[in-house]
């Protein structure tokens, strides 16, 4: 698989993203072993930016590492500064199992509150509701009210 290309922009923007990033695969007096792409690509899977510390001396055979690791992983190189390389790949999507069932999860509903006098801000505050809960208009959270009972009659005859 050939490597990625990414615009110099993006490359630019991933590199920046990657500067907090510590290390997560270290290549070992070994070298480029079938473990170490296996890791990489788990690291690639689970992180998508990933940064690779190079135990070598050599410039050209960190090159090397890197462009094989590129190639074989159908990533793109961010960075190689020092013994530091930087790989991107996207992240895999992932499919969501959802229950029948389930129920709609939490919300945030930001609540303002404005102040009897004019010309100060108003307070807001976050709030957050479940799904057996309401939100009233003067801003609290309250239970649901319960379904109306119908009666059979009125069942029988809807």
């Amino acid at each position: 698989m050939p490597a990625l290309t990414l615009s110099i922009a993006l490359r630019k923007a991933r590199r920046a993203d990657a500067h907090h990033l510590s290390p997560v695969v270290m290549i070992g007096n070994d070298g480029l072993t079938d473990a170490v792409i296996k890791e990489t690509d788990a690291a690639l899977n689970a992180h998508g930016l990933i940064k690779v510390r190079a135990g070598s001396d050599d410039r050209e055979q960190r090159e090397a590492w890197l462009a094989e690791l590129t190639d074989r992983l159908n990533a793109a190189p961010i960075q190689h500064i020092g013994k530091l390389l930087v790989l991107w790949r996207a992240l895999p999507i992932k499919d969501k199992d959802r229950p029948e069932d389930a129920l709609p999860g939490p919300k945030q509903f930001k609540v303002l509150k404005y102040s009897k006098r004019g010309g100060q801000r108003p307070e807001v505050k976050r709030v957050t509701v479940l799904g057996n809960q309401r939100l009233t208009s003067g801003g609290k959270v309250k239970r649901a009210k319960p379904p109306r009972q119908v009666s059979a009659k009125k069942q029988a005859s809807a």
